[in-house]
């Protein structure tokens, strides 16, 4: 409830695998990237690229048959994504574990439960496929998403001293698994 007695309604929140992004996706998921990036949640940049850079990253995620990109909705609008990423079809011995990468939620959507929904679905969806493992990596400075990955079973297996590099300094990253099965 607001300070004046007014409610607000609670926004409405839908998570869900996309194949193909309209025009209108598109601009929504760059304006939250770069709204990311620039908090320094960038999944790997530091400073947001030029716009058709980042437009061109995205409508690539769609083409790569190993990704499958899963976005979170705040009242229709993408507001975070994460992506599966499989193993290609020539690595037989790991054949069964899948990578979670790029996950993020624009700093203006947060504290609506965004994150763990799209947790949620991107597990849901790796068991769906027949996976038994799920990796993902994140930096040290994360504190949020290490909080999120550890809340939801995953293991930290280990850890990089120079996994980045932020401005001048090197910042430690986490690997974290969580058995599927």
């Amino acid at each position: 409830m607001a300070k004046n007695g007014e409610s607000f309604a609670r926004p409405e929140i839908t998570v869900g695998r996309i194949d193909e992004l309209s025009n209108a996706d598109l601009n929504d998921l760059c304006d939250a990237a770069e709204a990311a990036i620039r908090y320094g949640g960038g999944f790997g940049w530091v400073s947001p690229p030029e716009r058709d850079v980042l437009e061109a990253y995205w409508r690539g995620v769609i083409l790569i048959p190993e990704r499958d990109l899963i976005v979170g909705r705040l009242d229709g609008v993408i507001a975070g994504s994460c992506q599966i990423l499989r193993p290609t079809r020539n690595n037989e011995a790991q054949s069964f574990a899948c990578n979670l990468t790029t996950n993020f939620v624009a700093p203006w959507a947060r504290g609506h439960g965004l994150s763990a929904q799209l947790m949620e679905v991107a597990e849901s969806h790796v068991r769906g496929i027949g996976f038994r493992v799920l990796n993902l990596d994140v930096r040290e400075t994360q504190i949020a998403a290490i909080r999120l990955y550890e809340s939801r079973g995953y293991t930290r297996f280990g850890s990089h001293p120079r996994y980045a590099r932020v401005g001048d300094r090197d910042v430690a990253g986490h690997f974290y698994f969580k058995n599927m099965d």
